[in-house]
């Protein structure tokens, strides 16, 4: 049976596990997102961090953090600094992207204004290096303050290279790394630091979360092209917005004249017509960039996956290499 038809799914196992952790942390959110003097900052935060979202990265710092013996209560303000740093890209993209929804329901900019939602984002930021602030650990701060600005600097890369046809697959994986992988990658690192665990350890929790960002996004952007309302993707977003990704990259460097000129101008130059979806979707298929992509998804989870050979055993490293299974669930 697949994961995606497992009765109890691995993130929900983490959050079972993480039960009282996760509760601290959701207490903790609700404390700090409060305003005593603008009652909006709570009420578009609320509709974001409350919409049902799996938590997946809060739980990446309080699972590295449990798995290495740490039994302090800082794990829970790092976890909530991840979801805040989390929470705050999310409503700043949905301004970029002019997004209308997320997770099935109205994005804070539709329901209130660009405005709100980035300076609430704004706020959230600035309550996570709060929160950050108060474990104590100048590491910490650097490693999650360094997570912060790649992510910036990812969404302003992908900004300037996601209709460029001169996009390589080095450029996408940098973007990747930036907007994805950078807070799973921090929020694993994060919690072997507040355990204070040794230079090997905290690379592994690194690699493994580095690892995971990337197959993540990897999945993510294959569902594109290959998706159904079953896997959560509405297919064809990403070439609406003329956003290059791994498949349609590697397509383009395959191209002939014929076909570079139709990528030319349905993502160059945004001149789409009725049936380019399913032309480009047809392209795809005759270059095989979605299986070679499918591939290298598996390939990141294997490494995610192998990442975690240098912890010792512990129910919660299990979870997550089932994490890692499930992850490519969805293309397997």
């Amino acid at each position: 049976m697949s994961l995606d038809h497992a009765a109890t799914k691995p993130h929900e196992q983490l959050a079972a596990a993480l039960a009282d952790d996760l509760t601290a942390v959701n207490t903790l959110i609700r404390e700090r997102m409060a305003s005593e003097h603008a009652p909006r900052i709570p009420e578009v935060t609320a509709h974001l961090v409350e919409a049902g979202g799996k938590r997946l990265r809060p739980m990446l710092t309080l699972a590295a953090a449990r798995m290495c013996g740490y039994d302090g209560p800082y794990h829970v303000h790092l976890a909530a600094t991840v979801e805040f740093i989390h929470t705050a890209t999310l409503l700043h993209d949905d301004v970029v992207d002019e997004s209308s929804q997320r997770r099935g329901r109205p994005t804070a900019n539709l329901l209130w204004d660009n405005t709100s939602s980035v300076l609430v984002g704004d706020y959230l930021f600035a309550r996570s290096f709060q929160l950050m602030v108060e474990t104590g650990s100048l590491r910490v701060l650097d490693i999650l303050a360094n997570a912060a600005a790649t992510i910036a600097e990812g969404e302003v890369l992908q900004l300037t290279a996601a209709s460029d046809l001169a996009t390589t697959e080095d450029i996408y994986l940098q973007v990747v790394r930036g907007k994805t992988a950078a807070l799973f990658s921090a929020a694993m690192e994060v919690g072997g630091e507040i355990a204070d665990q040794d230079a090997a350890t905290k690379q592994a929790l690194f690699d493994y979360g580095d690892a995971l960002g990337i197959s993540f996004q990897i999945v993510d952007d294959l569902l594109d092209y290959g998706g159904t309302k079953a896997t959560g993707k509405n297919v064809g977003d990403d070439f609406r917005e003329r956003k290059l990704t791994l498949p349609v990259i590697r397509a383009i460097a395959a191209a002939d004249a014929g076909e570079r000129d139709f990528w030319v101008r349905t993502i160059g130059k945004g001149r789409q017509e009725a049936g380019d979806l399913d032309h480009a979707i047809a392209l795809l298929a005759k270059h095989g960039t979605m299986e070679a992509t499918r591939l290298d998804a598996l390939a990141w989870a294997e490494k995610a996956k192998s990442a975690l050979d240098a912890i010792p055993d512990h129910a919660l490293k299990q979870m997550l290499v089932d994490l890692a299974d499930y992850v490519v669930a969805r293309i397997t």
